[in-house]
């Protein structure tokens, strides 16, 4: 008897930070990633800011807020793509971009304000430390942990042939 529903999708955990060049760098991976094989891989962020950049923990933050109001990736996508901006404006800028967006930034502010989303930031954090990630970004797929922090040269043709080898 063969099973006619379609097989789960390979999950791509992201340990990112909206702060960081690096991840800033990635986006284009990760946006060919997505395109490449649409709903059959689970791209998930998962939030890792770093102590170095003050606005990142706000970010992370802002960025599950853009998740709960249906616009996740295209916010952490606006915001990567002002990683400077962010350092200079801080949470400022993380209210513009949600506008930006048609977001109620009103609602970030609140989220920001009364800390409704540090759980799962802090969950991500714990979660990644005990993986090992030190760095942003850090990615693992079945089990493995590729860190792009250093460089992201060939890191996605290594998560191309794991993904291929278990969507065969």
């Amino acid at each position: 008897m063969t099973d006619s529903s379609p097989a789960r999708p390979v999950v791509l955990d992201i340990w990112c930070e909206l702060q960081c060049p690096d991840c800033h760098a990635a986006l284009d991976d990760v946006r060919a990633l997505r395109e490449r094989y649409g709903d059959r891989l689970d791209v998930r962020l998962r939030h890792f800011p770093l102590e170095k950049h003050k606005h990142a923990y706000a970010a992370a933050q802002a960025a599950e807020e853009a998740v709960d109001q249906g616009k996740g990736w295209p916010y952490v996508e606006a915001v990567l793509a002002r990683t400077e901006e962010l350092a200079a404006k801080g949470e400022p800028l993380l209210l513009e971009v949600a506008a930006g967006l048609g977001l109620d930034a009103e609602e970030f502010d609140t989220a920001l304000i009364d800390g409704r989303h540090l759980l799962i930031v802090d969950a991500d954090q714990a979660e990644g430390k005990a993986i090992g990630v030190t760095g942003t970004p850090t990615y693992v797929i079945d089990g493995e942990r590729l860190d792009g922090g250093k460089s992201q040269e060939g890191l996605r043709g290594r998560i191309e042939e794991i993904v291929d080898r278990l969507l065969a």
